[in-house]
C-alpha cells in the first residue's frame, strides 16, 4: 500500500522518472546492482529481512554514491537522528502530506539533507548538530581542504595552495565526501555553509 502511494506521488511529481521496486532488502540490492546509476533510493525502515538500520547500512556500503531516503511510520526523533547519522540523505514519515513528501524528495535530489519537523524538536538545530558531528570526524588536513572547497577552489588550485599532488587532493576530497555522508562536492559545500564553516 505504501509503495502504491509513493509510486503515484512519483508519477505525478516526476513523470519522466523510471521507478524500480523491491519487496525485500535482498531484492532491492539485486535491483540496484542491475540498474547501474540510480538517482534516489526510498527505503522503508521496516522492510522485510532487516533490523533497525541494517538495510540502510547495506545499501550505503554497496552503493555509497546513491542518496538513500528512509521512509517510516515511526517518527521517534532518536530513530530519525540515528538514520541521518548513519548516512541517510533524508527521513520521510509516512504521515507527511503529498506536497511535503515531494518537497522533501526535491530537497534531497538538489543535494540537501531532509529532516522532518518533529514535535518538541528544533530540527534546524538538530541538523546543524549533525553536520558539526560529521565535520568533526575530518582530519585537520581534510578540514583545510573542505575550507578550500567552500571557497570555490578547484582541485588544481588546492594542490598548488597546499603544495601537494592532485592525487593527494582527490584522496582528501573522497574521504571528506565519505565522512560527511554526501555524494558530491556541492553537497559538502552546502552542508558546511549551513553551519558557517570556513576551514
Amino acid at each position: 500500500m505504501v509503495r502504491d502511494g509513493l509510486r503515484s506521488i512519483f508519477d505525478d511529481a516526476f513523470p519522466d522518472c523510471t521507478i524500480l521496486e523491491a519487496d525485500s532488502l535482498e531484492a532491492a540490492l539485486r535491483v540496484l546492482d542491475e540498474a547501474g546509476d540510480v538517482d534516489l533510493v526510498l527505503l522503508d525502515l521496516n522492510i522485510p529481512d532487516v533490523s533497525h538500520l541494517s538495510g540502510l547500512q547495506a545499501v550505503r556500503d554497496k552503493f555509497p554514491a546513491t542518496p538513500v531516503v528512509m521512509v517510516s511510520g515511526v517518527t521517534d526523533r532518536n530513530v530519525v537522528r540515528d538514520a541521518l547519522a548513519a548516512g541517510a540523505a533524508g527521513f520521510v514519515p509516512k504521515s507527511l502530506k503529498r506536497a511535503a513528501i515531494v518537497d522533501a524528495l526535491q530537497q534531497v535530489l538538489s543535494g540537501e539533507i531532509y529532516m522532518p519537523d518533529l514535535p518538541g524538536d528544533e530540527s534546524a538545530a538538530a541538523e546543524e548538530d549533525l553536520i558539526r558531528a560529521r565535520i568533526d570526524t575530518l582530519t585537520p588536513q581534510q578540514r583545510v581542504v573542505l575550507g578550500h572547497l567552500v571557497a570555490g577552489r578547484l582541485n588544481k588550485q588546492i594542490a598548488y595552495e597546499l603544495d601537494v599532488s592532485m592525487t593527494t587532493v582527490k584522496a582528501h576530497v573522497s574521504a571528506i565526501l565519505q565522512k560527511m555522508n554526501v555524494f558530491s562536492r556541492t553537497q559538502a559545500v552546502i552542508m558546511a555553509g549551513k553551519i558557517g564553516f570556513r576551514g
